[in-house]
């Protein structure tokens, strides 16, 4: 499985995507639209970002009653992301229901994505994007877990049963911190999912992130994935922050 680093573009519209996306003219990047740059410009960002040969990661985190889900999936299905989300905590229900509309919208507009069928190959041949159920928000500790939702127990046994539902209902991975990858590797495979944000270089603030670590420590946990925002789009010089990242990640210790 190839190893994927995630620019998560966490701006509040359009312009300051663009001056961000300069540094990279030369460079097709998988890249994040979240709640915060969708909200404000819709589809149509995504629609453009596609269109420069960028893949995108819609990460809309969708939790509601199954077939709203279903309903908002069927539509995000028809975008030709790589990848897009829902929560864990809305239950296995709601996740088939995403999952079903996902696939309904994919084939509606023809073959893309990354996967095919929910088994891999819906009878048509056609692909769908990726889709990941987010376990437990890296800015979450077990204390918090506790006192704020009311759930009991490790944080790392309720990531490992809400990565077992969404294992079980056929999603393809799950949003996790890397501190909980290796244990969802030995438990479902290397081919699901890990997919972390949370990322910060030694020398970096962890902001508002509680269980953060390094691209490289990421990578020796099993993250199939890493979502890296601030540390590169806050960065003096986004391209040359981009690169030590991604060195990282590809196995090189830096310093």
């Amino acid at each position: 499985m190839q190893k994927s680093l995630i620019v998560a573009l966490d701006f509040a519209g359009r312009e300051e995507v663009s001056g961000f996306l300069k540094h990279f003219d030369d460079e097709k990047l998988y890249v994040k639209v979240g709640m915060e740059l969708f909200y404000q410009e819709g589809p149509r960002v995504v629609e453009a970002l596609i269109a420069k040969g960028h893949d995108v990661f819609l990460d809309l985190k969708l939790h509601d009653i199954p077939h709203t889900v279903y309903q908002a999936m069927k539509g995000l299905g028809k975008l030709g992301v790589t990848m897009t989300n829902l929560h864990a905590a809305g239950g296995k229900e709601m996740m088939k229901a995403g999952l079903e509309g996902l696939m309904e919208g994919a084939a509606v507009v023809g073959s893309y994505g990354s996967v095919k069928g929910a088994d891999g190959d819906d009878g048509d041949g056609a692909c769908r994007p990726s889709l990941i159920a987010v376990t437990q928000l890296t800015s979450m500790s077990e204390e918090r877990m506790r006192a704020d939702l009311l759930i009991e127990g490790k944080l790392n046994d309720v990531v490992l049963h809400y990565a077992r539902n969404a294992f079980e209902c056929g999603l393809d991975g799950v949003v996790c911190s890397s501190l909980e990858a290796s244990r969802l590797r030995d438990a479902f495979g290397a081919e699901f999912k890990k997919v972390t944000p949370g990322i910060r270089m030694k020398e970096d603030s962890v902001d508002d992130q509680i269980r953060v670590v390094t691209p490289l420590e990421a990578r020796r946990f099993g993250a199939t994935e890493i979502v890296v925002g601030r540390s590169i789009t806050r960065a003096a010089d986004p391209r040359k922050a981009y690169e030590a990242i991604l060195q990282q990640w590809q196995g090189v210790e830096i310093g």
